[in-house]
């Protein structure tokens, strides 16, 4: 129900370091990543009808969303950092061996 809102915690964060970390480790990739999973969650939340779009928002109270949020949310954002690892390696080794000259034919 609340899974969501370690993602978005998280995007949060990493938006406002994302300037003082340099451009090769891609943190708009992150970033986008992160978003994405917020907004695939809470979509799909809505659609259960476990989030309302009046308050109290949550369908459930505090003792159903932390386990949720414990269960779902930090693998899931672990998962997301791990592709996002991955993606930044393969990146880092494909732009070495990519000679930066311009070839004409």
């Amino acid at each position: 129900m609340a899974c969501f809102l370690v993602p978005a915690g998280t995007a949060i964060v990493t938006a406002i370091v994302r300037k003082r970390i340099p451009e090769k480790y891609h943190m708009n990739w992150l970033n986008s990543m992160l978003w994405g999973g917020v907004v695939m969650l809470a979509v799909e939340h809505i659609s259960h009808g476990e989030i309302v779009l009046y308050p109290p928002f949550l369908t459930a109270g505090l003792p159903e969303v932390f386990p949720e949020m414990m269960r779902v949310g930090i693998p899931m954002t672990l998962s997301i950092f791990l592709i996002w690892r991955i993606m930044v390696v393969v990146a880092a080794r494909v732009s070495k061996r990519v000679p930066h000259k311009e070839y004409r034919i």
